[in-house]
């Protein structure tokens, strides 16, 4: 006669290890989709357009409730590099929107999927103008500190947009964006605006950094806050 003595077979708690295992990962997979989408992003520099306010191999946290709310809307996300279908989101501005100065991820107006960074320079109705590589707000010179020039070469305007650029008054519900590195930036001057609602969050810190042609972390990068 067989007698329940209330423990568990091994098989029985080996199954009920793993189904528990399997769903705190679906849980934390979720969670981190959700605060991703919604809350905070992370990124990474992958170029030298922000320099030398970011560095190749910079690894930031960007705020996605800067401004207000992103609202979900269908579209792509990548999953460990491969995109499926989900749903992307929109900004809403509720309390607050971008301001001179602000270092911004967004979409790119190019293509979607791709994330840029740049520094907001002109806001909706500025009159942005670049002059010998000298940027003006509505006629006057910007305080720049973290403008930097590598090129002395000047382009004019029939050739090159870099080095003189406008008048160009920015349209409503945009931003005008430019890269720290003004040289060696893909920014406003040559693919326009950047809508409000593209907008991802604001750069808020430096949470690691990675120096790729020393392969050695900056740890004096760590914990720097974004300005």
């Amino acid at each position: 006669m067989n007698k329940n003595t209330g423990k568990e077979k091994p098989e029985t708690k080996k199954k009920k290890a793993i189904k528990e295992t399997l769903e705190a990962i679906v849980i934390a997979l979720v969670l981190a989709l959700i605060i991703r989408t919604f809350a905070i992003q992370a990124f990474k520099i992958p170029s030298s357009s922000m320099e030398n306010t970011l560095l190749i191999g910079d690894h930031l946290l960007v705020s996605k409730l800067s401004y207000g709310f992103q609202v979900p809307t269908p579209g792509m996300v990548s999953i460990f590099g491969i995109k499926v279908p989900f749903f992307t989101t929109n900004l809403k501005p509720l309390w607050g929107e971008p301001e001179f100065g602000d270092i911004i991820v967004f979409k790119f107006p190019g293509d979607r999927t791709k994330d840029y960074i740049k520094r907001v320079i002109g806001v909706e109705g500025d009159i942005v103008e670049v002059k010998d590589k000298k940027v003006y707000i509505n006629g006057k010179a910007i305080d720049d500190p973290y403008g930097i020039h590598l090129e002395s070469t000047l382009y004019p305007k029939s050739m090159d947009s870099r080095d003189n650029f406008g008048p160009f008054k920015v349209p409503e519900d945009t931003v005008f964006v430019l890269g720290d590195n003004r040289d060696r930036s893909y920014d406003s001057r040559y693919w326009g605006t950047v809508k409000l609602e593209e907008i991802k969050g604001k750069a808020k810190i430096i949470y690691w950094s990675w120096n790729t042609e020393d392969h050695w972390p900056r740890f004096g990068r760590v914990g720097n806050f974004i300005y």
